[in-house]
C-alpha cells in the first residue's frame, strides 16, 4: 500500500485558507485550554475571518469568469471587422465618388488592418485569443492597458471610415451589412464591448485587492493572524508540546 502525502511546498492563496481552516480546527479542538485575550485570535473571530476570506476567494473566481466572458465577446465582435472594412472600402470605390475620398478610406483602412510587423501584430492580439471562462485572469494592467488601446484605435479608425461613407452621396449599396445603418449599429456594438472588457478588468483588480488584503495585510491579514496563534499555541503549551507541533509546519506563504 503506498501512502501519498500531500507536499508542504504547495503555494497559492486557495492553499493559504484552506490551512487556515486546519489551523481553526486544531484550536477548536483544544478547547477550554485555547483561551487567548487576543479577540483576533479567538474561534468566533477566526471563523468570520475565514468565512470573510472565503468571501474575497470566490469574488475573484468570478470576476476573472465575467473579464474572460467579456474578451471573448469582444474578440466575436471584431473578428470580422479587417475584412468588413476592406469591403466597404471596395464599395466605396465601386461609386463615383472621388479619388481622393477613396484614399482616404483606403488610408483608415490600412489603420484597421493594422501594422504587418510581427512584433506589433503579437501585441495587437495578445488578448484577442478565446479564453476559458473558468481559467484565472493573468493579463498584468500593462498588457490591459496596450490591449484597450489598441481596441480603442480600432474603434476610432472604424468610426472615421463610417464618417467618411456617410457623406458620399454616391455611396448607397444594397447589401444590408455595407450599409451605414448597419455600419452604426457594429460601432456602437464595438464600443460596448470593449467598455465590458474594461470596466470587468477594473472589477477583478478591486476584487483582487480586497482578497490580498484579507490574506496578505501585515497587521490582520490572515497570514499574519496565523503565525500569532501559533505563537500563542507555543507560549500555552510550550514549543516541545504535541498541540505545537501539531500546527507549526502548517504552511502559510506570504505574498508580496
Amino acid at each position: 500500500m503506498v501512502t501519498k502525502t500531500v507536499s508542504t511546498s504547495e503555494t497559492g492563496h486557495a492553499k493559504n485558507v484552506a490551512n487556515f481552516q486546519n489551523l481553526i480546527s486544531f484550536c477548536t479542538g483544544y478547547g477550554t485550554p485555547y483561551n487567548p485575550s487576543n479577540p483576533n485570535l479567538q474561534i468566533p473571530q477566526l471563523n468570520t475571518q475565514l468565512a470573510s476570506t472565503n468571501a474575497n476567494l470566490l469574488s475573484v473566481t468570478n470576476a476573472s469568469v465575467a473579464f474572460n466572458n467579456a474578451v471573448n465577446q469582444r474578440m466575436a465582435a471584431f473578428q470580422g471587422l479587417k475584412v468588413l472594412s476592406t469591403q466597404i472600402v471596395n464599395a466605396l470605390d465601386a461609386t463615383s465618388a472621388s479619388s481622393q475620398t477613396v484614399k482616404n478610406a483606403r488610408s483608415i483602412n490600412q489603420k484597421i488592418q493594422g501594422p504587418k510587423t510581427k512584433k506589433n501584430k503579437n501585441t495587437a492580439v495578445r488578448l484577442s485569443q478565446p479564453t476559458d471562462p473558468a481559467t484565472p485572469v493573468t493579463a498584468t494592467p500593462a498588457t490591459i492597458s496596450s490591449s484597450q488601446q489598441s481596441y480603442s484605435n480600432l474603434i476610432a479608425h472604424f468610426v472615421n471610415l463610417i464618417t467618411i461613407v456617410s457623406a458620399e452621396p454616391a455611396y448607397l449599396p444594397n447589401e444590408t451589412e455595407l450599409q451605414v445603418t448597419t455600419l452604426n449599429t457594429l460601432a456602437t456594438t464595438l464600443q460596448n464591448t470593449n467598455t465590458t472588457v474594461i470596466n470587468s478588468y477594473t472589477t477583478i483588480s478591486n476584487a483582487r485587492v480586497s482578497r490580498n488584503q484579507s490574506l496578505y495585510n501585515p497587521t490582520n491579514g490572515l497570514c499574519q493572524i496565523a503565525q500569532e496563534i501559533k505563537m500563542y499555541v507555543k507560549s500555552v503549551f510550550k514549543a516541545s508540546s504535541p498541540q505545537y507541533k501539531q500546527i507549526s509546519g502548517i504552511e502559510f506563504k506570504v505574498r508580496k
